[in-house]
């Protein structure tokens, strides 16, 4: 049998595409692989990231909480401060969970949900 061997890419649809690029470029300095005025896709080893514009999307998420991406981090309270200071929307700030790590939850410009993971450090 052949099985599947992994997840390579997302693609986030918007209507809001400087809006969307410029937050997950500029707001959150992810890193572009590729960049086209409709379609541009963020690098992180062999996945991708992608924001995209599409003809059928308009206006903000109707589900955020549908889809959620967890982005690592290395220091969570760098970036809750960071990003709270450059207005972005908080809906849970940095907290400790049982597993060890730490969790924030925002919005991106289209409403949707994200997570900030910082995994507990190996002593």
């Amino acid at each position: 049998m052949k099985n599947i061997t992994g997840v390579v890419g997302v693609v986030i649809w918007t209507d809001n595409m400087t809006e969307m690029v410029s937050f997950y470029r500029d707001t959150l300095q992810l890193p572009v692989h590729s960049y086209r005025p409709s379609f541009v896709s963020f690098e992180f080893g062999i996945f991708r990231l992608n924001i995209g514009e599409h003809s059928e999307i308009k206006g903000p998420a109707k589900d955020p909480l549908r889809v959620m991406l967890h982005l690592s981090v290395e220091d969570i309270h760098y970036w809750h401060d960071r990003l709270n200071s450059l207005g972005v929307e908080f809906i849970r700030i940095p907290e400790k969970e049982s597993w060890g790590g730490m969790v924030a939850t925002l919005k991106d410009p289209d409403g949707n949900v994200l997570q900030l993971l910082e995994f507990p450090k190996e002593t």
